[in-house]
């Protein structure tokens, strides 16, 4: 046999091959895509084929990492997902997107929420708001630090019950 040109060679073993690549793909016109791709590759690289060792074996080498390297990674972006849920209307307000009637209806509400809070928490808030660190908020108004976080927390706390429709 090792007087047979090597194309005629690999080609002996195409049955094997299609058995193995099989076992990969679960597919047969995949298996015979990943086969022939194997001989492309036995044919360009056969002089890295050293005479006299197991020819099967390295064309189920070329095999095994033909499938790895571009069958596998190909099979996951070629899948389709589709997901069916049932959305509510507030999940949609998130992620829709909304006019411009929508977005001035939502900043009335915000508005008018922060003209409820009380000064003492509404200053410090906004202060936060605008990117101010609570040291400087501190600083601003002669007040602890830990008074100005309990201020901020309790500004949200506020916020977030007369906004809880939004969240």
């Amino acid at each position: 046999m090792e007087n047979m040109p090597f194309d005629d060679r690999i080609i002996t073993y195409s049955k094997n091959l299609h058995h193995f690549a099989i076992g990969f793909t679960n597919n047969p016109d995949d298996a015979n895509d990943l086969v022939q791709d194997t001989y492309v590759k036995a044919i360009r690289y056969a002089n890295l084929y050293t005479e006299g060792t197991n020819l099967k074996a390295w064309l189920y080498t070329i095999l095994k990492n033909t499938y790895f390297n571009n069958y596998r990674s190909n099979q996951y972006h070629s899948k389709v997902v589709t997901v069916t849920e049932d959305y509510q209307p507030h999940q949609l307000l998130k992620s829709s997107t909304t006019n411009a009637g929508v977005e001035t209806l939502i900043s009335e509400d915000i508005n008018k929420a922060l003209m409820m809070l009380p000064e003492e928490y509404s200053l410090p808030f906004l202060r936060y708001f605008e990117g101010y660190k609570y040291l400087e908020i501190a600083e601003e108004f002669c007040i602890p630090i830990g008074t100005v976080k309990t201020r901020i927390h309790m500004a949200r706390k506020i916020l977030k019950s007369k906004l809880r429709m939004y969240c």
